[in-house]
This record gives structure tokens, C-alpha cells and sequence, in this order.
């Protein structure tokens, strides 16, 4: 709908635009005489309307036909050998008619021998041929200009319905990972404390009613996600260990009105209580999200306990990782800045995004 009104808007606008031009051209004998001896009549102004009319037919015969069926199919000898033609018969046609008005409207007799020598009949087809070539021109690089304008939309339009589908498909990947392993989280506290256990499943209808239904827009309120982080913090917290693990959280309660694309930090954040949390030795996760108003950037940091993997052991983020890779990089091109890595004991997980 938005495509058929702008190219409803661009229509109307070339309309205009020729209007003007050709109005301009037919209105300047209003504007300057013939010489200054000549004043103003109705039948110069017929005989001089010879002259756009040419360059009319010239300029829209190759704006509408000749371009399309010759130039852009890459048969420029035929384009060229045709517009020749044209631009010969426009100079007989205009020969004519000025004669017809000179001998049959101002009643003037032929020119022979006597008086001042007319100009010479080559530097007059000479003249026209060359505004005609440039009115030839000019068509050509409207018409060209206009396709790849047209071109380009169309590329930007293909392009962005491309990195919407992208969008929603790492979105529905997103859903089904992210349940996937809360519920693994809901399934060990089962064993453990079934009463927990129906408390997160409560908590956890409530993080799939966000994950499923209020996320649907590009952008979202920052203090929903902040809400939403709450909610699945609280929801881990319920499986953890108070001996054995240390928890920091530091997420704000205003969100400064800035908006968010949903569900950028739930990877940082799984992975953080995943792998980083083990029940046997003494772990931590601190996570801390900071707003900076003044240069309106937004900063996830994570540090949690790093406990490397064996080879053996196949489960990871991977999957997770790429898939919000791919998301900043498509919604936050050169406004972001992704660390993942080991310092010592410490795994570093931090996203700086520019809102």
C-alpha cells in the first residue's frame, strides 16, 4: 500500500515536472521576440510551435518506445540509425511548415537574387539537428536515471523484506531454544523441590506469554525486556544453591524511555546461568545493565563463573551465540560491540549497543 502511494506521489511529480518543461519551451516567444525589430503575432507564434512540437515528439518517441525496445535490449547501431531518420524528417517537417506560413500566411513572395541573402538553408538544419540530438539526450538520461532510481527501490525494497523474513526466522529459532532450556531448568528443580518447581512452571507461562505475544513489534519498551530479565532471573534463582552460588543483579527500574529490539540479552544471560553455575563448587553469575542517557548507549555486562568444557561434552551455546550475532548485526549494523570470552576464572559476557 505504502509502495503504490509513493509511486502514485513520483507519478504526479513527473507529470508536473514535464508540464513545466514543455509549458516553458511554448511559452517563450511571450517572453522574447524574434528580433528586435519583430513584435509578437499569432502567426509567428503558429509557425514557431513547429519547433517544440519536433522536439516533443522526438523526446517521447524514444522516452516511451525507442529506448525501451532498442537501447536497454543493447541495439544501440539501430537506436542510433533510427533517431537519425527521425531528426531528418523533423527538419523536413519544420522546412515545410515555415514555408507554408511564410508563402500562404504572411503573404511573403519567394526569395530571389534581390535584398539581403537569406541564411543559409545547412546552418539552419545544422542548429536544429543539434538541439535535437541534446532533446534526444536529455530522454535518454531521464529515462535511464528513472529506471535505476526505480531499480534501486525495488533492490532496497527486496532487501528489506529479505532481512525482515531473516528476522522472524531467527526469532522463531530463538522461542523453542529458550524454552528448551528453561524447562530443563524447571526439570532438575523437580527432583529437588516440587513446590519450586510449580512456582517456575507459574513463572515461567508468564516469560512465554512476553516471549510469544508482546515481543511481535521491532522495538519494544526497555522496561519491558527489563522486566522480563527480572522475571527469568527470578525464575533461575528458585533452582540455585545459596551456599554455593553468588547472584548480583543490577538492572533498572526506568528504562529512560528509550526502546529496544526484544530479546537481545536472553542468549548472554542463559548462557551466564548454564554454564556458568556449577552445583558442586562455589560459583557466581553478576549481571548489570547500564544506561548512558548522554551518548543514549546501553550496556549488558555479565561475569560469571568459567568452568571449560570437555571435549566430550557437546551441549553449548553455539546455536544461541550465532543466532545474536546475526540479529545485531542485521537490527544494529556498526552500533554495537560483542565480547565473549575466558579472563582466567572469569567468563566475560558484555553488549554495548548504541539505542
Amino acid at each position: 500500500m505504502t509502495t503504490m502511494r509513493l509511486d502514485g506521489k513520483n507519478r504526479a511529480m513527473q507529470i508536473g515536472i514535464h508540464t513545466l518543461g514543455w509549458g516553458l519551451l511554448f511559452c517563450a516567444p511571450l517572453f522574447f521576440n524574434y528580433s528586435r525589430n519583430t513584435s509578437f503575432s499569432l502567426e509567428r507564434y503558429l509557425d514557431f510551435c513547429i519547433v517544440p512540437l519536433t522536439f516533443m515528439a522526438l523526446f517521447y518517441l524514444n522516452y516511451f518506445l525507442l529506448i525501451d525496445r532498442m537501447l536497454f535490449r543493447k541495439r544501440l547501431g539501430q537506436f542510433i540509425l533510427v533517431n537519425l531518420l527521425l531528426m531528418l524528417a523533423a527538419n523536413v517537417l519544420q522546412h515545410i511548415w515555415h514555408e507554408f506560413f511564410r508563402v500562404f500566411i504572411n503573404m511573403e513572395p519567394p526569395e530571389r537574387g534581390a535584398g539581403r541573402p537569406p541564411l543559409p538553408r545547412y546552418t539552419f538544419v545544422l542548429s536544429h539537428s543539434v538541439m535535437m540530438a541534446l532533446v534526444i539526450g536529455l530522454s535518454v538520461a531521464i529515462r535511464v536515471t528513472g529506471n535505476w532510481y526505480r531499480s534501486e527501490a525495488k533492490r532496497s525494497q527486496a532487501e528489506k523484506e529479505r532481512t525482515q523474513a531473516e528476522l522472524k526466522n531467527l526469532r522463531s529459532q530463538l522461542n523453542p531454544h529458550f524454552l528448551f532450556n528453561t524447562l530443563n531448568n524447571i526439570y532438575a528443580l523437580i527432583q529437588v523441590d516440587p513446590p519450586k518447581a510449580q512456582y517456575a512452571v507459574h513463572g515461567l507461562s508468564n516469560l512465554l506469554r512476553y516471549v510469544l505475544y508482546e515481543n511481535n513489534e521491532p522495538f519494544i519498551s526497555l522496561d519491558k525486556e527489563f522486566e522480563f530479565m527480572r522475571n527469568y532471573v527470578d525464575l533461575m534463582r528458585l533452582r540455585l544453591s545459596p551456599e554455593h552460588t553468588n547472584l548480583s543483579i543490577e538492572i533498572p527500574e526506568d528504562g529512560k524511555g528509550f526502546t529496544v529490539a526484544p530479546l537481545l540479552f536472553i542468549t548472554l544471560v542463559e548462557n551466564a546461568f548454564k554454564h556458568g553455575i556449577n552445583p558442586s563448587e562455589p560459583s557466581f553469575v553478576h549481571l548489570s545493565f547500564r544506561i548512558d542517557e548522554e551518548n543514549r548507549t546501553l550496556e549488558c555486562r555479565i561475569e560469571n563463573s568459567y568452568f571449560p568444557k570437555s571435549d566430550r561434552d557437546l551441549s553449548g551455546s553455539g546455536i544461541g551465540l550465532a543466532n545474536l550475532r546475526r540479529r545485531l548485526n542485521l537490527i544494529y549494523p556498526n552500533r554495537h560491540i560483542l565480547r565473549t570470552e575466558p579472563m582466567g576464572q572469569i567468563y566475560l559476557s558484555q553488549l554495548t549497543i548504541n539505542l
